[in-house]
């Protein structure tokens, strides 16, 4: 399923890449960044490359529409919220972030706590990010590694 996801996530972005502009494309290579910055953080050994890789591959696919007009601070604060909202926000609350100076927003709110039949625990998760006024909502969950971190797993 993982290799699936990786090829469509991949076909998304030669796809964008082609059909879009230097705007895009830039979007493009700045979500990945940050999606490859937020995967990771989750995971420990081949797990984190995974995750990393899935993330800047649904980083660089998303980038045309929201990562284009992040900046560090943005990302930095967004990879920090996130991990802190699966650590510790209840399921139905926000824990929003802003960068004052770019005027870029957003928010996580863990959805759904579940445990596998493995015993391990998850959590489904939006994530919203508004830049230049414009809002765009991501679905994700992450399952608890037995070293405390995150996987990002769908």
């Amino acid at each position: 399923m993982r290799t699936t996801l990786v090829i469509l996530l991949a076909g998304t972005l030669l796809a964008g890449c082609a059909a879009g502009g230097p705007r895009e494309s830039s979007g493009g290579l700045i979500g990945a960044a940050a999606g490859g910055l937020i995967g990771s953080q989750f995971g420990g050994g081949n797990g984190k490359i995974a995750a990393a890789v899935i993330g800047a591959l649904a980083g660089a696919a998303l980038g045309g529409e929201i990562g284009r007009d992040l900046d560090e601070k943005d990302r930095v604060k967004q990879r920090h919220t996130t991990a802190a909202a699966l650590e510790t926000i209840p399921n139905g609350e926000s824990l929003p972030w802003r960068n004052d100076h770019s005027g870029n927003r957003g928010e996580v709110s863990p959805t759904r706590t579940y445990q596998t039949h493995d015993g391990e625990y998850c959590r489904e998760f939006t994530q919203d990010v508004v830049v230049g006024g414009r809002k765009e909502r991501a679905f994700g969950t992450a399952c608890r590694q037995p070293d405390g971190t995150w996987r990002i797993v769908g």
